[in-house]
């Protein structure tokens, strides 16, 4: 054999290798209940969003994550095969309040075109599960151009890929349940429904089963009640729960939705197995940026497993401070903390002040991390002293409680200082400017596409002489005017 003839043999043999392990995800209905099929075996699935911490999401119990787009999906695939992970694979498309146009033909082509390269390329790889279309880019859930388009998308993955269902991600089920009810119109060619659901997910089942759309759904995000559905302190910032509260809402939304009657879920994924800055820097996270799990992780791990972990995380009762509201500038103040663990674990606590936007984002737009005070507090344990920065505004005191055994609980408290707002100035930086360095994960799948977004053409760890480190990231604007831009 000759050496052209040897390279030919041993890239078949590679991709007959890849064939066979591609895995077939169908969907039966038996007695009126629908049923995900992996390889012929029943599949429930019990996920989360988020693609880090792996190997700790699979000890857990969990058996799938969740993306929203398809930017780095080769490793990330691969990083969940690896770790006996299937993924439902985000094919992000362009929101009308980030200015997308659904009336715009070619805009339209262009990000079916997108869709569809990333089906081509990912649809044999083992850890593929669902093709999930969109994210939240109904809207109110008027506009039939957008169900459309996101049919037109489906119907050309199924000539792609017969071997994986189609589903598209709405928040919540709209007034009336309009949007699942056009989805049922308008989206034949869809064959889940995904809702993301917070407050509401107690009556997801009987509300889904109401509008009488026969596709089965996923909870495809769920945690504690969201920031716009708490309340809020005389200066309109959002009451957080703490992590030990929220951690039960977890739990709570999958046994709920796992036990529709009428058997129309295949399962949720819990959100965000990592952390990020959504409200504040703890609302929705199930991880601390260092990976320290927090109670959502215990709830869903018993959840899942029927068994609880093998060590708890602490548990906080209560942050108290001093005083919250009509501060000054340099007045002190006292804060208490109560926290408890189940196994006897020493604790330590960090307490951390945070300026607070008072901002809630809609559907989970980027938010810059907040600026901190590391000399506005000296604690000792679980008790601590707070001097009250010259500027006005709102604040957070968190307190971080560690057990030293890979467990965590946080909580806040809302404060308000009655004196004229100062500027944070930005802080100087050289460039080149490393967003992250070498080796190191970033916490933030990308969330949003915005502007004239068909424009956009983003190249992953080009190699094309990178100023600082091993690899940099391209962003190509093809488009000669207008403005375009993705958010992490």
């Amino acid at each position: 054999m000759n050496r052209s003839s040897f390279a030919f043999a041993f890239a078949l043999s590679v991709f007959v290798f890849q064939i066979a392990d591609a895995q077939t995800v169908k969907l039966v209905s038996d007695n009126g209940k629908t049923q995900l099929l992996r390889n012929g075996k029943p599949y429930s699935i019990r996920g989360v969003g988020g693609d880090s911490h792996l190997k700790s999401l699979s000890a857990a119990g969990g058996n799938s994550i969740r993306t929203w787009n398809a930017d780095g999906l080769e490793k990330t695939l691969d990083d969940a095969h690896k770790n006996g992970l299937s993924v439902c694979v985000g094919l992000w498309i362009g929101h009308e309040r980030h200015g997308f146009d659904y009336q715009n033909e070619s805009a339209i082509l262009k990000q079916l075109d997108k869709c569809l390269a990333a089906v081509r390329k990912h649809k044999d790889h083992p850890a593929v599960l669902i093709w999930g279309i969109g994210n939240e880019m109904e809207g109110a859930g008027n506009n039939p151009a957008v169900w459309y388009a996101i049919n037109h998308i489906a119907r050309e993955i199924k000539a792609i890929d017969r071997n994986h269902p189609t589903m598209t991600v709405i928040a919540e089920l709209g007034e009336n349940e309009n949007k699942v009810r056009s989805i049922g119109r308008f989206c034949p060619d869809i064959d889940i429904v995904g809702i993301n659901s917070y407050g509401g997910i107690g009556s997801i089942a009987q509300r889904y089963n109401k509008a009488g759309v026969d596709k089965p759904y996923v909870v495809t995000e769920h945690g504690p009640n969201g920031p716009w559905e708490v309340g809020k302190t005389a200066w309109d910032s959002a009451i957080e729960a703490s992590s030990t509260e929220k951690a039960k809402s977890y739990s709570r939304g999958y046994r709920s939705t796992v036990a529709d009657p009428k058997g129309s879920c295949l399962g949720t994924y819990a959100f965000l197995w990592g952390n990020k800055q959504e409200t504040t820097a703890t609302w929705f996270g199930m991880l601390l940026p260092d990976g320290t799990r927090l109670g959502a992780v215990d709830e869903m791990t018993e959840a899942w497993t029927g068994k609880p972990p093998r060590n708890r995380c602490p548990a906080i009762e209560s942050v108290k401070v001093s005083a919250t509201e009509k501060l000054k500038p340099g007045q002190k103040l006292k804060a208490t903390l109560t926290a408890s663990d189940a196994e006897g674990d020493p604790l330590k606590v960090k307490w951390i002040l945070r300026q607070d936007s008072a901002r809630v984002s809609t559907g989970g737009d980027f938010q810059e991390s907040e600026s901190s005070f590391k000399d506005a507090v000296t604690s000792n344990g679980t008790s601590a002293n707070v001097v009250v920065p010259n500027g006005g505004g709102a604040y957070r005191l968190f307190a971080y409680v560690r057990d030293g055994q890979g467990g965590a609980a946080v909580a806040n408290v809302p404060l308000f200082v009655d004196a004229p707002i100062i500027p944070v100035a930005a802080a100087k930086v050289k460039l080149p400017f490393a967003v992250y360095g070498d080796d190191v994960k970033p916490p933030y799948a990308a969330s949003g596409y915005m502007g004239n977004a068909e424009a956009i053409n983003m190249v992953h760890d080009s190699g094309d002489n990178p100023k600082s480190g091993r690899t940099c990231l391209m962003v190509e604007y093809s488009a000669n005017d207008n403005w375009g831009g993705v958010l992490w």
